[in-house]
């Protein structure tokens, strides 16, 4: 299944992407609560979905506004570093463990929307990653069984600025722009993904293609990094893992010819879609 989420009358309305350009809705499921929408990342509301789906009406999806694929997780949790050609494009050593780093809510906009760089840094860069979205909750979860605990992936685009992100130790104000978590239409189910370390991820600048490499390329599998976050930390349905970036950034390049407006970046993952976002 596709989950995606539409906006109607400032409410968010769950639906499931259909055969080409069509969209499921349910127009007797109410509006979904703020503070609700984590808990339609369970089996459960999956289940729900899937049942009422004969009753559903069928719409173009251009015929709605469609928001990011996770709208509030409760958590957007970031793993650095976790492609080995990307740590040796960057110069940094392989890491020992998960380089780990949060974004907010902030960042995230609705699908194909254009990007304000704003006027407070220079060297805007792109991320193709893998978003695994966390569907049980969890807490010391054996990495043997850490993919029971996956809802779905998504596209993501860890948009940085990179000046900003190297100004300080942290990363923060280089990662939480506003804007700068551009995702994907829809959270495609796990059920769907035999194996999440065999997906082929690209991004590219205007039609140039710049990163084009396989998840099997992660320092840290999904499997580890849930596992591995779980116990520092309870991971709840909604939660929102980014799990790292493949080599070809700007960063990498001998030639830094940084992100600028009219850029057109498109970021694509094998079986899940793309996004694509004008920069402005």
């Amino acid at each position: 299944m596709k989950l995606l989420f539409y906006k109607k009358e400032g409410h968010w309305h769950p639906g499931i992407a259909g055969e080409g350009d069509l969209v499921y809705i349910f127009p007797s499921e109410p509006a979904v609560a703020a503070d609700d929408i984590c808990n339609w990342f369970t089996k459960e509301k999956k289940q729900l979905l899937e049942k009422q789906k004969s009753e559903a009406a069928i719409v173009p999806a251009a015929a709605l506004r469609i928001g990011p694929c996770v709208p509030r997780p409760g958590k957007i949790i970031c793993i650095g570093l976790n492609y080995r050609r990307h740590a040796e494009e960057a110069g940094m050593e392989i890491p020992k463990m998960p380089v780990a780093f949060t974004k907010y809510n902030n960042t995230l906009t609705d699908y194909g929307n254009s990007i304000v760089l704003g006027n407070i840094g220079e060297q805007f860069d792109y991320e193709a990653e893998l978003g695994v979205v966390i569907g049980k909750r969890g807490k010391n979860v054996p990495a043997a069984s850490a993919l029971d605990h996956v809802f779905g992936y998504c596209v993501a685009n860890d948009l940085s600025c990179r000046d900003l992100q190297f100004r300080t130790p942290q990363w923060l104000l280089g990662k939480s722009l506003d804007g700068f978590l551009p995702l994907g239409k829809w959270v495609v189910t796990a059920d769907e993904i035999t194996n999440p370390q065999r997906l082929q991820i690209t991004c590219s600048i205007n039609g140039e293609l710049r990163q084009n490499q396989s998840t099997h390329d992660m320092i840290f599998s999904v499997a580890e990094i849930v596992a591995f976050l779980s116990d520092y930390m309870t991971l709840d349905p909604g939660d929102l893992i980014i799990t790292g970036t493949p080599e070809g950034v700007i960063m990498g390049r001998k030639e830094k010819k940084w992100l600028q407006p009219g850029d057109l970046v498109r970021t694509e993952i094998e079986k899940l879609g793309f996004t694509e976002n004008r920069l402005i």
